[in-house]
Parts: structure tokens; sequence; C-alpha cells
């Protein structure tokens, strides 16, 4: 990612700066640094001074934290176009959870003072990072609420029906681990309880990471 043209493909594949005009996104990517990461690599651990905004550019991020059991608690995985690193905008904080990349990743990365001048230049970003705010502070109270009520099945079945695209298909963005991790529960029964819907005909799996919905009604 060393060429300016990469530099401005990171900063125009993320929804908060790609409303913006073509040289206003030039301004933004004059001030983002990259940062290459192997397989298994973190970007930031918990308690770690959080000044940066992160965007993936290529690969993969898992955000995680350990819960009080010991067990490692998967928040979300992060794709290109996708950011973290966010709350450090607003306030001087500590990173709460891990990021380490799932695969060979580019990032970009935005300092802390360099972001806090763009939102005052271009107010209409920090509506966009607030829009995603929102929408990942609902996904996390589901996800909490889900995991302390709901039996294994049904937290695996909302999970395929919420992640189906319009065909009815869900491509896993996630490995069994990473799901199970995300869902509470383990890789075996993930697999288990897969395998018990399609007994059931409620869905197909066509391969390890795609799946398609037959019966939604019933999955519900």
């Amino acid at each position: 990612m060393s060429s300016l043209n990469s530099h401005r493909s990171c900063v125009a594949s993320v929804p908060i700066f790609n409303h913006l005009e073509e040289w206003q996104m030039d301004k933004i990517m004059e001030s983002a640094r990259p940062i290459h990461l192997e397989k298994g690599e973190i970007l930031y651990r918990p308690y770690e001074e959080s000044q940066t905004l992160y965007i993936v550019y290529k690969g993969r991020l898992r955000i995680y934290r350990d819960s009080e059991s010991g067990r490692e608690q998967t928040i979300r995985i992060l794709g290109p176009g996708e950011f973290t690193g966010e709350y450090a905008l607003f306030n001087a904080s500590t990173h709460e959870s891990y990021a380490v990349a799932t695969q060979k990743s580019s990032i970009c990365s935005i300092g802390q003072k360099d972001l806090q001048n763009f939102l005052l230049e271009y107010p209409t970003i920090s509506l966009k990072i607030l829009e995603k705010f929102s929408q990942r502070l609902g996904e996390t109270e589901t996800q909490a609420t889900s995991v302390a009520i709901e039996t294994v099945d049904k937290r695996i079945a909302q999970y395929l029906i919420n992640n189906a695209n319009e065909n009815e298909e869900v491509i896993l963005q996630m490995t069994r681990k990473e799901l199970a991790s995300y869902l509470g529960t383990t890789p075996e029964t993930i697999s288990r309880k897969l395998t018990e819907f399609e007994e059931k005909g409620y869905i197909i799996q066509k391969t390890s990471r795609k799946i398609e919905i037959l019966k939604v009604d019933e999955l519900m």
C-alpha cells in the first residue's frame, strides 16, 4: 500500500469518507499511514492507548475480548472498507479488546489529531461515524442478549436468518471457531446443530462457508 492510489482506495472504501469530494478524500489520504500485518499478528491489545483510526484495506481483522471464564468472545469481524479505533476520536481512551489479523492484511491508519481536524472541517464525517456507532451498539446489545437468554439452537438459527441474502443464502464470514466464539458456544456444537438443521430440511450446507436456507419459517 505504498502508492498514492492504494492510499486513496483505502480512504474511498470507507462509508464515513466516500461521500466526500475526491479532493477532500485526497486530503485525508495524505495523512494516512500504512500498516502491514501477517496472519495472527495483533494490531492492538486491551489497555493500550487508543489514538488511531484503523481502516482495513485488504485482509481481515477479528475483534475479541477475554471473558471472565477465560474464553475469547468474538465481538465482530472486519473486512475491507471497515474500521476500528473510532472511540478514541472523541476522548482519550484505551482499547478494551484485541484486534488480530486472521489473514495477511493491509491497514491504513489515521491519527487522532488529524482526524479531529477533518471532523471539524467536514462535519458530515461525524454523522457517518455516529450512524456506525448506533449500528454497532445495536448489534452488540442483540448479541449480548442472545448469548444470555437464548438457546444455542436459536442463536445459530437467528444468525443464519440475519445474515442471509435475498436468495436465502448465507456466506459465512467467520470460521466455525470464530462463529462459536461470537455465539457463545463451541465449534463442535455449531457443526452438530447445522447438521441437525440440514437433516430436518431447514438448510443445505453447500460448502463449509456457504449455506442455503430452505425453510425460513421453520428455522425461525
